[in-house]
C-alpha cells in the first residue's frame, strides 16, 4: 500500500490522528499519511454565520417571530475536535458526519434560550421596538455559556435582523398606531385653531386699546380747549372790566362828553341816535349848571 498526500487550506486547522492519537496539527498542514493507520479532521477557523429564526412568546402572551444571524469562530481548534467530530475523508474531502452542522444549531439553541428568558419579561410593544438592546443583552449572556469553551467556540456577534408580530396582531397594531397619529394631527389642528382664535383676538384687544387711547386723547384735547376757551374769556372779561373800571370813576358830564368827541372824530356818522326825556332833562340840567358856574367865575 502507498503512502497518500493531503494538503489542507489556510482557512482549516488540520488535525492529523494515527491510531487514534494526534500526531500533527496546524493550519494548512500538508504531509504524507498511510490511509489505514489516519484520520484526518479540518476545523474550520474562520467566523461563520448561522441565521436563525424562532418564535417566542411575550409578557402579554403575544407571539413574536425573531430572526437574525450569529456569528461565531473556532479559537481552540483541538477542543473543538475532542467535541465535535470533524473527520473528513481525505480523498473527497467530505465530513463523515453531520456533526459540524450541529455546532451551529446548539449555539442558535443557547441564543433562544436566553432571549426566552428576556422576552418573556417584556410586553409586545417593547420587544418589538427595543430589537438592538435585546440583542445586545442575549449576547453578553451567551458568551458568558460554559459549553463555550467546551467546544473551543467564541461567539463575535449577534444580530437581530427584526422582532415582529403575528398578522392579526400586526394588523391591529398598525390600526392603534393610525389613531394615534389621527388623534396628534387632529391635537396638532385644534392647536394652531386655538392659537390662531387667541391671536386673533389679541390683535382686537390691541385695535380697542388703540381706539381707547384715541377717544382718550380726543376727550383730553376736548377738555384742553375748553379750559383755554374759558381762561380766554375769562382773561377779556378781566381786560374789560380793567378797561371800563377808569370810566366808572367820571362824571356822567364827562363820559357824555368824551363821546360825543370819539363822534366827531369819527365824522359825525351815526346812523340812528335816540334821545329820551330822561337823557334831555339830565344834559339840559347839566348845562344850565354849567353856565351858572361859569357867570360865578367871571363875576
Amino acid at each position: 500500500m502507498f503512502p497518500a498526500y493531503f494538503k489542507g487550506e489556510p482557512n482549516v486547522h488540520v488535525v492529523q490522528y494515527r491510531r487514534g492519537r494526534v500526531v500533527a496539527e496546524g493550519p494548512g498542514l500538508a504531509f504524507w499519511y498511510m490511509r489505514y493507520n489516519t484520520s484526518v479532521a479540518m476545523v474550520p477557523i474562520v467566523t461563520q454565520d448561522a441565521p436563525f429564526i424562532f418564535n417566542e412568546a411575550t409578557k402579554d402572551f403575544q407571539v413574536v417571530a425573531i430572526q437574525g444571524s450569529l456569528s461565531y469562530r473556532v479559537t481552540a481548534p483541538l477542543e473543538a475536535a475532542r467535541a465535535v467530530n470533524y473527520t473528513i475523508d481525505p480523498k473527497s474531502g467530505r465530513y463523515k458526519s453531520d456533526d459540524p452542522a450541529k455546532l451551529s444549531q446548539r449555539l442558535i439553541n443557547i441564543v433562544q434560550a436566553h432571549t426566552r428568558a428576556l422576552v418573556i419579561d417584556l410586553p409586545l410593544e417593547q420587544a418589538l421596538t427595543k430589537v438592538k438592546d435585546l440583542a445586545a443583552h442575549v449576547l453578553a449572556r451567551v458568551q458568558t455559556e460554559p459549553l463555550l469553551a467546551s467546544v473551543g467556540v467564541a461567539i463575535e456577534a449577534l444580530h437581530f435582523a427584526g422582532v415582529s408580530a403575528t398578522p392579526e396582531m400586526r394588523k391591529a397594531l398598525e390600526a392603534d398606531f393610525r389613531e394615534a397619529l389621527q388623534q396628534r394631527a387632529d391635537q396638532a389642528i385644534y392647536a394652531r385653531r386655538a392659537k390662531a382664535i387667541e391671536e386673533e383676538r389679541r390683535i382686537k384687544q390691541r385695535e380697542m386699546d388703540t381706539e381707547v387711547e384715541l377717544e382718550n386723547q380726543k376727550k383730553a384735547l376736548v377738555e384742553m380747549q375748553a379750559n383755554n376757551r374759558v381762561t380766554l374769556a375769562e382773561a377779556e372779561a378781566k381786560s374789560e372790566e380793567l378797561k371800563f373800571s377808569a370810566y366808572g370813576k367820571l362824571d356822567p358830564q364827562l363820559l357824555t362828553g368824551m363821546a360825543l368827541k370819539d363822534w366827531a372824530a369819527a365824522g359825525g356818522q351815526i346812523g340812528n341816535l335816540t334821545v329820551t326825556p330822561d337823557m334831555l332833562g339830565q344834559i339840559v340840567s347839566w348845562m344850565a349848571g354849567a353856565k351858572k358856574g361859569t357867570q360865578g367865575t367871571e363875576t
